[in-house]
């Protein structure tokens, strides 16, 4: 895995208009920061692709290699503040990864509250409704997407305060959301970015601007190639590197 090169300029930057669009006022970040991104590993339910918020569920024991496979990876690099999800799975993530002894528990990266839609499938979901996506159709008695972006804001607003390189485990929904916010895009653009189980992210600052340098990098693919709906798979092994990902 070839990660790109950082500068450490040190000079204090503000968001343009354009990145301000929706991430958290008043924001400063560094030339030097970095954000490096995790979602965790395989769960049961992530293998079934379903809605886990709260569901607090372990890995699978793919999900466990996949979190294995980050630590010769994240160890050749030096983090000013790591943080992690209170959620097993996030925290799990982080130990087989050999970060327990300095991860900091945030709540704001948990994942977001699906509330009624928990442990449903988006094709479950679409049949019961009629139609059905997570960023248009309100959850009830969960949270709002306005609600999950705000959560986002407050993770980016504590890394910006630290500048340097931060290490973040999170999860699937949260993470596109923080990764839509980083951009300015506003939080439903989160849609757009497709993040598998156990994989890598790294975001850095370019003329200014907030950019994506290296997007869902994987040692070890999800089971199934079908992303609609669960099916099995093999769970074949490949070098860590960005991977085309299937809508």
């Amino acid at each position: 895995m070839t990660i790109p090169s950082d500068s450490h300029c040190g000079e204090a930057l503000r968001p343009s208009a354009a990145a301000s669009a929706h991430p958290t006022t008043d924001v400063a970040y560094s030339t030097s920061s970095e954000l490096w991104l995790v979602r965790h590993g395989e769960t049961e339910w992530s293998k079934a692709m379903r809605h886990t918020g709260r569901t607090d569920l372990p890995l699978t024991e793919h999900g466990r290699r996949q979190a294995r496979d980050l630590e010769p990876v994240l160890a050749a690099h030096v983090f000013d503040l790591v943080l992690s999800s209170p959620l097993r799975r996030a925290r799990e993530t982080a130990t087989l990864a050999d970060y327990n002894s300095r991860v900091q528990l945030d709540e704001n990266l948990m994942e977001w509250d699906y509330g009624t839609f928990e442990g449903q499938t988006a094709s479950e979901l679409a049949r019961r409704l009629g139609s059905f996506s997570i960023w248009t159709t309100p959850a009830s008695g969960g949270e709002s997407l306005d609600q999950v972006a705000a959560r986002a804001d407050r993770v980016l607003a504590r890394t910006a305060v630290v500048g340097g390189r931060c290490l973040l485990f999170s999860h699937g929904h949260l993470l596109r959301i923080l990764t839509a916010n980083w951009l300015g895009l506003g939080p439903a653009q989160g849609r757009l970015f497709a993040l598998d189980a156990g994989s890598l992210c790294i975001f850095g600052m370019e003329h200014g601007s907030p950019v994506i340098r290296a997007w869902n990098l994987s040692r070890s693919p999800p089971a199934g190639a079908d992303r609609t709906e669960a099916v099995g798979g093999s769970e074949r092994e490949a070098p860590i590197g960005c991977r085309a990902q299937t809508p």
